[in-house]
């Protein structure tokens, strides 16, 4: 409610200095000397809500799950097909939930924001946009993390130039919220999974595809060829050196 009025469709894009300004003020108490000195974050891209994409509220949990902060944000291809329309992916998305929720047994949708390939971005798992919300992405490394989903399959598809520099606003947005460089390393505690031990500190990208944090092809080679492209703009569009 701090970032659109209840019941909207979509929360409206912000410039840098309004993000900036926007982050000085609604998260002031949480914000390190360094980060009111230099508040490095992206101008916040437009964003389609639940509501806007037709989530059914009554499928998921009732309570939020919250991590401490975004350190690190992980991107991932949902696997599905290539050759939906734009105008399709609200109806791909609420199959995503379902499947989550009701084949699954989670709490929501498992990833934090889905991207299509128009560069429309999308709410995922409820809890508050601009809020550190738990997904459940990376098994092991889903505390202190976002999950940004692209809609479709990027093994032998290459992902859009829209697409990918939807991602990197995002990104940029999202982790500079809580001072994350898109360009920079992080540490991440396992909390067990099938490629790090649970309790080891693993040293990774800030932005890190699926496959860094768990033994799987997820994004698809092609998506994640353009991860170093996607850091290089997100550092960009907080304005860093």
């Amino acid at each position: 409610s701090d970032l659109a009025p209840l019941g909207a469709t979509e929360i409206p894009a912000l410039d840098q200095a309004q993000a900036q300004h926007e982050l000085l003020t609604l998260h002031a108490a949480g914000l390190t000397e360094e980060q009111r000195a230099n508040p490095y974050i992206g101008p916040r891209p437009p964003i389609v809500t639940r509501r806007g994409w037709g989530a059914d509220e009554s499928l998921r949990e009732k309570a939020f799950l919250y991590t401490k902060r975004v350190k690190a944000a992980f991107v991932h291809h949902t696997a599905t097909g290539n050759n939906y329309t734009c105008a399709q992916a609200p109806s791909v998305i609420r199959g995503i939930y379902r499947y989550h929720v009701v084949s699954n047994g989670w709490r929501d949708i498992g990833y934090n924001f889905l991207v299509d390939k128009c560069g429309n971005i999308y709410e995922g798992r409820a809890g508050g946009v601009a809020n550190p919300v738990m997904g459940a992405h990376t098994l092991g490394f889903n505390s202190d993390s976002a999950g940004i989903a692209v809609i479709g399959s990027f093994n032998t598809t290459r992902p859009s130039a829209t697409t990918v520099t939807a991602v990197s606003q995002l990104a940029s947005w999202k982790l500079g919220l809580h001072g994350g460089n898109p360009s920079g390393k992080t540490y991440l505690k396992s909390a067990g999974g099938n490629l790090y031990a649970k309790g080891k500190n693993v040293r990774l990208n800030v932005i890190s595809g699926h496959r860094d944090g768990f033994l799987t092809d997820c994004p698809g080679g092609l998506l994640y060829g353009k991860l170093g492209s996607i850091r290089s703009q997100a550092a960009r569009f907080q304005g860093r050196p």
